[in-house]
């Protein structure tokens, strides 16, 4: 039979040598634990003679628990001493200056549609907005894209479900000029308050907003932001148009004047069409623009085709107007050194930190756009 007194003695002792509270916890197992000593003690008590169980298993009991309350009453000390320990570790010097607080920044993409359309709004034209899921006729049929138009595919353009009821498939907008249908068609009632609503010429209007096409590498994204304009009135012509792209985009990039050139193109919407390109020199890794032999095209425009004048109920023999639409994220790109595109909507705050602007110094002509 174990010497009851020098196993208490021992584990006594042993409990008072521990320091932590895992330490504690591995002693506990060692006597108490299925295994323990002190359990293969009471486990030996079925074999005792009624005689010798009135006799020892008091003295069994009595030593389980005063192990147990030593156990126990250690762990609480420790745990203790841990607290007051990891107390005094972190408390907060309340003389020291407060820790700064992160500050959030403004989007490029998002500092550069303001400096736009407070640009534009000194032009004298308004914001119109429209809804980022489109049927069909606004988004292409209105807008003079033919039945079998590449853009109307599944594989340039995110097509929704079926309608149920209808059967009509709508689609996220390829741009932004349902919104300028939307502007023209004055019978048209808009279903929201923000969504521009039908008004009779002249029209002078620009839709800021978010696009969508199935297109990724580093200057193309599925969801990007565009800028279109709108002018409607009785003997607009391209002279017209010439000037105030050419006033923009001076007034942008923050130059006296910008040296530009514009191509013939096709665009459905448009007749005729053009490609707004201004001189720059690429040389030395570096942009500089209104320098160098090169071009960079930086817009389409053109005048609104008769069609798409039709389309809305206007008379084209009486109303003229012209339309032109730019990427704002690509223009940021341009204007603060921004090497790719796809970067812009990866969530990451420390290029946010890098690239973002003040909250506070929001774009004003008074004070300066950037």
């Amino acid at each position: 039979m174990t010497d009851l007194a020098q196993l208490e003695l021992d584990l006594i002792q042993a409990i008072g040598q521990t320091a932590t509270t895992t330490e504690v916890e591995a002693l506990r197992v060692q006597a108490l634990g299925k295994t323990g000593t002190i359990s293969g003690l009471l486990k030996g008590m079925g074999a005792m003679s009624p005689e010798e169980r009135r006799e020892k298993g008091p003295m069994i009991n009595g030593l389980r628990d005063r192990v147990a309350a030593a156990l126990s009453a250690k762990k609480a000390d420790l745990e203790a001493a841990e607290l007051d320990a990891r107390l005094l570790a972190e408390r907060i010097d309340l003389t020291l200056p407060a820790p700064p607080r992160r500050r959030g920044s403004v989007h490029p993409t998002m500092q550069v549609m303001d400096e736009m359309i407070a640009l534009f709004a000194e032009m004298g034209f308004a914001v119109a907005e429209g809804p980022d899921i489109e049927d069909d006729f606004h988004n292409f049929t209105a807008l003079n894209f033919p039945p079998k138009h590449p853009a109307r595919e599944m594989h340039d353009t995110f097509v929704l479900k079926p309608d149920p009821e209808t059967g009509e498939r709508k689609v996220l907008r390829t741009h932004t000029s349902p919104v300028q249908i939307r502007a023209m068609r004055a019978g048209e009632k808009a279903p929201a308050p923000w969504i521009a609503s039908g008004q009779e010429p002249p029209i002078r209007i620009i839709a800021p907003g978010r696009t969508f096409r199935k297109d990724s590498d580093a200057t193309h994204t599925p969801m990007f932001h565009q800028i279109e304009g709108l002018v409607i009135d009785r003997d607009i012509h391209m002279g017209h148009l010439k000037g105030t792209l050419e006033a923009f985009v001076a007034r942008f990039f923050e130059m006296d004047q910008v040296d530009a050139r514009f191509r013939p193109h096709h665009f459905p919407f448009t007749e005729p069409s053009a490609e707004m390109d201004i001189r720059c020199d690429r040389s030395g890794g570096r942009l500089r623009l209104n320098e160098g032999e090169d071009w960079m095209e930086i817009l389409g425009c053109g005048m609104v085709h008769p069609k798409v004048l039709i389309a809305c109920g206007l008379d084209p023999e009486e109303w003229q107007g012209f339309a032109f639409g730019m990427g704002v994220d690509r223009l940021a790109m341009l204007k603060y050194g921004i090497p790719d595109l796809r970067p812009m909507f990866d969530a990451d705050t420390r290029w946010l930190a890098h690239y973002g602007f003040s909250a506070f110094a929001a774009p004003n002509l008074a004070t300066g756009l950037s």
